[in-house]
């Protein structure tokens, strides 16, 4: 029903020290031309899950992207940068006298959780008056960066000897795990960045599941793409007979049979659904509840 050509995710393990537009640049190469897009850069020294959306699905990395994050970090305490890590102008503090605590650390990481503001790095990829935030604060200018409300579900302290602990931070979109290091040395007055970050999950996407960068081929990313349908898992799914799927490509709006959903709750208007075929397996479209309930598509990914 959907074209032949690729169309889903594919999850790649990013190395460190090379960025997320590399690694996606050798996926446009070897699938070349079907498009692809990433969701979520991580940074050159970062390591971990890289999601890219192949073919069509490139329209579903907005999706992508909303999924909750799982991060692995190491900070160092008595240590500040320019860049809130390793990698930029880093400048020793005094060891402070008593050394705080893992009850201590782990207080202020808690604080730091739930909705809360968080000022990103000034070398980051925020846009300030039409001009990357990294981008000017590159030319020696002063950066003044306004906070934002992001989403961090929780953090968990893994170890921690001094000056380095590592943690487990699951957080929303637009947060940045450098400014947490960056905060957590201000409140403890001693300090803080960050010295290694990997990403071991995006969604339902984990790095057990990431095809290594450097394993990259057409034959391998073939194997490794997970269909479109595992992109919107989260939606409620509804199951299209044919008279559905010619109804689909007639742009017509689709009456919702019961039988056909599937769904943990009753469908509220404006709500997204996944239109599906082949038992809830291939994914022909996105649709939206109308104020009647009635399905109306929005992103239609099936061809004549």
């Amino acid at each position: 029903m959907v074209s032949e050509e690729l169309f889903g995710v594919l999850n790649v393990y990013k190395p460190a020290g090379v960025t997320s537009r590399d690694v996606v640049n050798t996926v446009q190469r070897l699938i070349r031309p079907t498009k692809c897009g990433h969701a979520g850069t991580l940074d050159p020294m970062a390591t971990g899950v890289l999601l890219i959306g192949i073919g069509p699905a490139t329209r579903l990395v907005t999706m992508l992207q909303e999924g909750a994050k799982t991060y692995v970090a190491e900070f160092v305490l008595g240590q500040t940068s320019d860049t809130d890590d390793n990698t930029g102008k880093v400048e020793h503090l005094p060891t402070p006298t008593i050394l705080p605590t893992a009850e201590i650390i782990n207080a202020r990481l808690q604080s730091m959780t739930g909705v809360v503001s968080q000022v990103p790095p000034i070398f980051s990829a925020v846009h300030v008056d039409g001009q990357r935030a990294y981008d000017i604060a590159r030319r020696g200018e002063a950066v003044e960066l306004s906070a934002k409300n992001v989403a961090i579900h929780s953090i968990r302290l893994l170890h921690y000897a001094w000056p380095r602990l590592e943690l487990e931070v699951i957080c929303g979109s637009g947060t940045y795990i450098r400014s947490i290091a960056r905060d957590l040395g201000k409140d403890l007055g001693c300090g803080g960045l960050m010295s290694r970050l990997e990403r071991t999950r995006v969604g339902a996407f984990g790095s057990d599941d990431a095809i290594p960068a450097s394993d990259l081929t057409l034959a391998n990313i073939q194997a490794a793409l997970f269909p479109a349908v595992s992109i919107v898992q989260h939606l409620p799914q509804y199951h299209c007979t044919p008279d559905d799927v010619a109804n689909l490509l007639c742009g017509r709006v689709l009456a919702i049979a019961e039988d056909q959903l599937r769904s943990d709750h009753g469908l509220l208007a404006d709500e997204q659904v996944a239109l599906t075929a082949d038992d809830f397996s291939e994914l022909l479209a996105i649709a939206v509840v109308t104020p009647d309930l009635r399905l109306q598509p929005r992103t239609v990914f099936i061809r004549p």
